[in-house]
């Protein structure tokens, strides 16, 4: 079967990625450019879906003053642009790396959604996904966009693409979680501020996991930094570890995963293989600025370098 996938992106940027050695606060700091990309977390799964050789579909908001970077991605990537092009400017996202791999993000605004700006995305988004067998939606809102709105257009998705594979922080991942979206990929620290309460242990981890797949969502994967990450369904729970890797930059690299997990799951492969696989990918992905798969055979070569346990 080939299964037809999109990414959905609502709050794109342009990535500019930088290494400090250390960052000083108050004071000068050198930076070294490593790349400026046109992104955002949908964006960066198409980026390696592409490089996986899966045709897909894009969409979501691009302020029309500063789209060139974009169309020029697109046109490159060869995936179909359903993203709604509306006033002002898409914002810029500086992300330093430090030597201890610590990363600091500086976000900056960008456009602002309008009633009509909205409607005409859930119109638009409604009628093409009725067309598509799995959906990764990813990131944050944009400003104008409600949280109730959010939820209403998730359920909206749901009814008409089951497979939602869903991806954010904070508000929007509680307000996506209500939709009980197919497949989620928070990050421990983002499961603990779903849940209310702190999680020293990988069992305590997992039992918060299960709280998600009982309330309806079917597949949990929490990334673990370092520590791997954690898959739990109703019925099985595998955990993958990492080998120690040169970090280069952390951006991307969830996203790198749940490119991971798309292709795995497409390509009809078990849980367990589909969460090795993932793994892989997210690992190559910190050794390198800007995201995307510029040699398969790594991912083969790290492959055997996963350690894999059930949990």
């Amino acid at each position: 079967m080939t299964y037809r996938i999109a990414t959905i992106t609502l709050n794109p940027a342009y990535d500019l990625l930088g290494f400090c050695s250390k960052v000083e606060l108050g004071d000068v700091n050198l930076v070294q450019t490593n790349a400026l990309l046109a992104a955002g977390k949908g964006i960066n799964v198409a980026k390696v879906l592409s490089d996986l050789d899966v045709q897909l579909s894009v969409g979501g908001f691009l302020g029309k003053e500063n789209r060139d970077g974009f169309n020029l991605l697109f046109k490159s990537l060869n995936v179909v642009d359903k993203f709604e092009t509306i006033d002002g400017r898409t914002r810029i996202n500086v992300k330093l790396t430090e030597e201890n791999s610590e990363v600091t993000d500086l976000n900056f605004s960008g456009f602002t959604i309008s009633e009509q700006d909205w409607q005409s995305f859930v119109k638009n988004s409604l009628e093409w996904l009725k067309d598509i067998d799995m959906v990764a939606i990813s990131g944050s809102l944009p400003a104008g966009v409600s949280l109730d709105k959010f939820t209403n257009w998730m359920e909206q998705v749901k009814a008409i693409c089951p497979k939602i594979v869903f991806d954010s922080s904070r508000d929007a991942l509680v307000a996506g979680l209500k939709a009980k979206p197919w497949l989620i990929k928070p990050n421990d620290k983002e499961l603990e501020m779903w849940i209310g309460r702190k999680l020293s242990t990988l069992d305590e981890v997992k039992k918060a996991a299960m709280e998600l797949v009982n309330g309806g969502v079917d597949n949990v994967i929490i990334s673990l930094g370092s520590k791997g990450a954690l898959w739990v369904t109703k019925n099985e729970a595998w955990l993958a570890k990492p080998p120690k890797c040169q970090v280069v930059s952390t951006v991307g690299a969830g996203d790198s995963m749940v490119a991971g997990l798309i292709y795995g799951l497409i390509t009809e492969q078990s849980i367990k293989d589909t969460l090795v696989f993932a793994s892989s990918v997210a690992a190559l992905s910190v050794g390198q600025a800007g995201v995307g798969i510029a040699e398969r055979q790594a991912i083969n070569n790290m492959l055997e370098k996963i350690e894999i346990i059930a949990a």
